[in-house]
């Protein structure tokens, strides 16, 4: 038996990525006046020059078409005490935006307020890669401002976690 042909069981595949710790963020666009936005953990840096990010959703998602028709997206990514926006924005189906408040950025995508940091995209290209796409954005504007919050957001082994619980290495 080849190496290649061996099946990876997707629980083992998912809880095997679950000790990668990351990040979370919150995708959002604006289509019509109408706010839209998705809780997402991949996001990445791509490139300095040109300054390109990236992140992966669901080929399913609800939420991606309609940011794909606008052409342009915020990456808002969240603060250690923005654990309900995550599990807010995570949820199908709901009113997301209820008792969110936000503005809207250079581009005019919603941005988060109290979110650590916020960078305010176009649409650059698109991959489809499995059960996901791979969106690559170019970076047009970001958050220069100072912000009250100190800590990320962090996800890690199936939990929210505080970095600040934790000694520094």
């Amino acid at each position: 038996m080849s190496r290649s042909s061996l099946a990876i069981e997707p629980s083992h595949f998912r809880e095997a990525l679950g000790h990668y710790a990351s990040g979370i963020t919150v995708i959002t666009s604006l289509i019509d006046g109408q706010p839209l936005g998705f809780t997402c953990q991949s996001f990445y840096s791509v490139s300095m020059s040109p300054p390109l990010v990236s992140f992966s959703v669901m080929s399913s998602s609800a939420s991606y078409p309609a940011i794909r028709k606008a052409g342009r997206f915020a990456v808002n990514i969240l603060s250690g005490e923005q654990v309900g926006v995550s599990n807010q924005f995570a949820r199908r189906g709901s009113d997301k935006w209820q008792g969110v408040q936000w503005r809207a950025s250079p581009l005019g995508n919603p941005l988060i307020a109290g979110s650590l940091h916020w960078l305010d995209c176009e649409i650059h290209a698109e991959h489809a890669a499995g059960d996901h796409l791979i969106v690559i954005g170019e970076v047009k504007a970001l958050n220069v401002e100072e912000t009250t919050a100190s800590q990320p957001l962090l996800y890690f082994k199936g939990q929210y976690c505080n970095l600040a619980a934790h000694d520094a290495v």
